[in-house]
């Protein structure tokens, strides 16, 4: 299917500066990876530290396994909140993608800010992990470099740089650029559904509840105001000409508004004052 855009095609100086940056970019990943890698297999790495018994092949696994884990858990944040936005018939298309929309938006779509928390503790303890596979354990001098690199370079390489960038581009962007192209591709995933109920699980077991409590007192203290202060009530907008686009029963649910998906698409109320279970709460509420 064609690619439908609004951007004129590129040409000229545009067309070999992006093209120029693109190149950069895979030849600086090419290179951090052709690092880490060749660090890995000779067992120069963190993880022949920290964990001496793990083969340097299970290590190169793992490497790859939690990036594709983190990977994931960047996809699902995307796809979830852009299919938040569909009514509810439309957002699986299959078995897996009807169970995983049916477990996150659940009753008043309490399941979402859940997930968020669990998705932030999986993936901070994978960050942990590959931070471990990724570091270099190399002493420059001693003739051990990495590639024959000087030892001023040596030096360079084992401050993780390229650990920070192999893990924003495959384990970050790339799955969140698919991920906003194509949420349904990654609601209909069985390893969305696996990997949302090890989150919703992480949240229930309380380790980060305290967010909440912290989260409402940054709101007090930095005086954060609902959206209507700054975007104006719907009547207000409404007589600017910027009105709301009306909700059907249909539609009412899969819009974000505080700790559920009901109300209006813009000037919703804040999560930490509690779930708002249909627009005429909202309503009742400004």
């Amino acid at each position: 299917k064609p690619i439908q855009s609004n951007e004129e095609p590129k040409s000229g100086f545009t067309f070999i500066f992006f093209w120029a940056r693109v190149l950069m970019s895979l030849a600086i990943l090419g290179f951090c990876l052709a690092v880490t890698l060749s660090a890995l297999f000779n067992g120069q790495t963190q993880m022949a530290v920290k964990y001496p018994n793990v083969p340097n092949g299970v290590s190169v696994f793992l490497f790859f396994f939690f990036m594709a884990i983190v990977g994931m858990l960047e996809g699902m944040q995307i796809a979830f909140f852009a299919v938040a936005k569909l009514p509810a018939e439309e957002r699986g298309t299959s078995f897996f993608g009807k169970k995983t929309c049916d477990l996150l938006f659940k009753g008043n779509g309490e399941n979402l800010p859940g997930f968020m928390i669990g998705r932030q503790l999986t993936v901070v303890f994978s960050f942990f992990l590959v931070a471990s596979i990724t570091g270099l354990n190399i002493t420059p001098g001693e003739g051990e470099n990495v590639f024959g690199v000087s030892d001023g370079a040596q030096v360079f390489l084992n401050y993780g740089f390229q650990g920070a960038v192999i893990t924003t581009i495959l384990a970050s962007i790339t799955w969140q650029l698919a991920a906003s192209a194509f949420p349904l591709a990654f609601l209909n995933n069985p390893v969305t559904y696996i990997l949302l109920c090890i989150a919703l699980f992480l949240e229930w077991t309380g380790l980060s509840a305290g967010a909440w409590v912290l989260a409402r007192v940054m709101k007090k203290v930095t005086k954060l105001q609902y959206d209507e202060v700054y975007v104006g009530t719907p009547e207000e907008r409404l007589a600017n000409n910027h009105a709301d686009k009306e909700l059907t029963p249909d539609q009412d649910v899969g819009h974000l508004t505080g700790g559920g998906f009901t109300g209006h698409l813009c000037g919703s109320h804040d999560a930490l004052d509690g779930p708002i279970k249909s627009k005429d709460a909202i309503d009742a509420a400004a």
